[in-house]
């Protein structure tokens, strides 16, 4: 086994790593420099996770945009694809309608 080294974190015997305790800086009292750091750390993730947010908020304001349209476009050509068949219907019925008046003239 290796023996524990400088790197390893002080409680690496009980197999627990450290980590951060959460504070709640209205219950408990804290110095302006502590307040002023804790401000500081909440800026740095904020611009570190925000280009990814920007990023995944345009794709998806994108893809919804891209739905829209396609259901917009769809009821258009569904629509005009209706008024095609009622047109051709109705040259078919009056068809119909001049080949029995010719058969029933005859």
């Amino acid at each position: 086994m290796a023996s524990s080294g400088a790197g390893d974190p002080p409680d690496s015997k009980r197999g627990e790593a450290p980590f951060a305790q959460r504070i709640d800086p209205t219950r408990e009292k804290l110095t302006p420099e502590q307040l002023h750091s804790m401000r500081q750390a909440e800026l740095a993730q904020w611009q570190k996770v925000l280009p990814r947010r920007r990023t995944r908020n345009i794709v998806t304001g994108l893809g919804i945009g891209a739905l829209v349209l396609a259901i917009y476009g769809y009821t258009f050509y569904s629509i005009s694809q209706e008024r095609f068949l009622d047109e051709l219907e109705d040259e078919a019925k009056a068809a119909r309608a001049r080949a029995l008046a010719r058969a029933s003239g005859s």
